[in-house]
């Protein structure tokens, strides 16, 4: 009986979807990250995580037509929805006037462009992200305080944040995320679950983020982190010393043979420089970016 219901309840917002998009001839691209959830199951599921209240004020990027916006305006004391396109936008707007609901605030704006100040005043984010969108949006997310955030991604990308040293999948983006915010998974959703169906699976993951600013000294540091990273991860599994100079354009150096000296000169990188890239802790990256700004830079 459970089952049926569900199936009703899929087939009404999977019908109510198809007929706004007819109604206002939208064709929506896939290759804009336009692929609208239509198991009404895994939407309720989705708004339940971030346990709202009316208290919260929700940020949501890319709301779409509304099928999560509407929703969470009836839980959260208001909603705030940074829709990109245009016609999309106006659709929504409409239906925000047609069904009278005064707490959304909705913008029509590129979401990496909105000045942080717009995203602060939410202390929660739930969104079904455009995918191709998924990493700078994540960080920009991480530059100001909330509480939690629900979102949705790529499968492939959700398994990349929440990998651990040494799996397949522990890359840049793993060891990035590390300091900033906790990753929860939370659930898989099939491209069944959408219009049109992505090629690929998605997963539902709760960010919390890490309010220790110990980790990085000031700005500088963190950057410095981030370079070294960036110069380790497309070699993962090499050892970090043939990484670093297999990436000496991202350190600065045209010569292998110099950054080699310089590497090899000092004994306290010794340790480091031996271990495979996948093996080594963010926190061990750290360490070895505090040890090696000196001798690279001076």
């Amino acid at each position: 009986m459970k089952s049926n219901e569900n199936n009703e309840h899929n087939f009404s917002l999977a019908t109510e979807t198809k007929n706004i998009l007819q109604k206002h001839g939208i064709r929506l691209n896939k290759n804009l990250g336009q692929n609208y959830l239509i198991d009404d199951y895994k939407r309720k599921k989705i708004i339940n995580f971030a346990n709202i209240s009316k208290n919260d004020t929700i940020l949501e990027i890319g709301p779409g037509i509304g099928t999560l916006t509407i929703e969470l305006s009836k839980k959260a004391k208001k909603v705030v929805a940074i829709e990109q396109d245009k016609k999309i936008f106006e659709i929504l707007f409409e239906r925000i006037q047609e069904e009278n609901i005064s707490n959304i605030e909705l913008i029509n704006d590129d979401a990496l462009n909105v000045e942080i100040s717009t995203f602060s005043k939410s202390n929660k984010i739930v969104s079904n992200l455009p995918y191709q969108i998924s990493s700078p949006i994540t960080f920009k997310f991480l530059e100001f305080d909330f509480d939690l955030a629900i979102l949705m991604y790529q499968k492939e990308f959700a398994n990349r944040m929440i990998a651990k040293v040494g799996d397949k999948n522990y890359s840049r983006l793993s060891a990035m995320l590390h300091f900033k915010t906790s990753i929860e998974f939370l659930d898989n959703i099939s491209p069944q679950s959408f219009i049109p169906q992505p090629k690929v699976n998605s997963s539902v993951v709760k960010l919390t983020p890490i309010r220790n600013e110990s980790f990085f000294s000031n700005k500088t540091n963190e950057n410095d982190y981030s370079l070294i990273c960036r110069a380790l991860f497309p070699h993962k599994n090499k050892k970090i010393r043939n990484a670093l100079i297999d990436s000496r354009n991202i350190l600065g150096y045209s010569d292998k043979k110099i950054l080699r000296d310089l590497l090899d000169s000092s004994p306290e990188l010794e340790s480091f420089l031996v271990k495979r890239v996948v093996k080594t802790s963010p926190e061990e990256i750290l360490e070895l970016t505090n040890l090696i700004k000196p001798i690279l830079w001076g």
